[in-house]
């Protein structure tokens, strides 16, 4: 495999409106996800920036931005644009979405996506998973669960469904977390693809894959990265570099 790991970002987030450029102890955060993607090794990163502001700011830090259109309608369009732009001999077959808002994510967990796909030849797209650390957790609609088909070695599954409903019974409860990795083909289908039904009903772009008879497998992962989707979140952030010297 030959992998690329594309970052998309944008300025206009509804809940926290210029959040990849937000300061966490002094670096922005879009910064700080491409430098841990960096520190994976598994494969070139550049950021797909819906915006100049971000664009300079990453090639500021020394890394790789492509200046993709505003108006794209999610992040896979937008890595699939900066993919196109980037490699267009399709000399990289396997293409790794990383979200722009998780500034302390494990280079481990990319590791993990990547290896998942190596795994598994039916495997069209890879992702990761955490179990449940607080019951609350399963009942927050903000939280999207996996339900899957565990492997004997309960470190991987291939998912059957992603919801963001209440489930139950004796746990654990998988929590989903938004790293993807495609086989090259896969994106390419995925993003032509209308969105579903399913996925306009759970707000969760996956279903789409599931619903067009896509594989998705996703790797366990020890510890839930923060996810920065609101101020208070981006305190947490900040709190977190504060006390780890990030």
């Amino acid at each position: 495999m030959n992998p690329v790991v594309l970052i998309p970002a944008r300025m206009a987030a509804t809940r926290l409106p210029g959040k990849p450029l937000a300061d966490i102890a002094g670096i922005p955060m879009i910064v700080r996800v491409m430098r841990q993607a960096q520190a994976a090794g598994i494969g070139s990163v550049a950021v797909a920036a819906g915006d100049a502001e971000i664009a300079e700011a990453v090639e500021r830090a020394g890394g790789r931005a492509v200046l993709t259109d505003p108006g794209l309608p999610s992040g896979s369009d937008r890595i699939l644009a900066a993919l196109n732009e980037i490699d267009p001999g399709a000399d990289h077959d396997v293409v790794v979405n990383l979200q722009g808002d998780i500034p302390f994510v494990s280079p481990d967990v990319l590791r993990a996506t990547v290896n998942l796909l190596g795994a598994q030849p039916t495997c069209d797209i890879a992702t990761v998973m955490v179990a449940e650390t607080d019951p609350a957790e399963r009942a927050n609609p903000d939280i999207p669960k996996v339900v899957a088909a565990m492997q004997p070695d309960g470190r991987s599954g291939r998912a059957l469904y992603f919801t963001r409903s209440v489930l139950y019974g004796d746990a654990p409860v998988w929590l989903h977390h938004g790293v993807y990795g495609f086989r090259r083909q896969a994106l390419i289908r995925f993003t032509a693809a209308p969105p579903s039904p399913l996925e306009l009903r759970e707000r969760l772009e996956q279903l789409r894959a599931l619903e067009m008879g896509m594989s998705i497998w996703a790797a366990v992962i020890d510890a839930a990265p923060i996810s920065v989707d609101n101020p208070a979140d981006l305190q947490r952030a900040r709190d977190y570099a504060r006390t780890h010297n990030e």
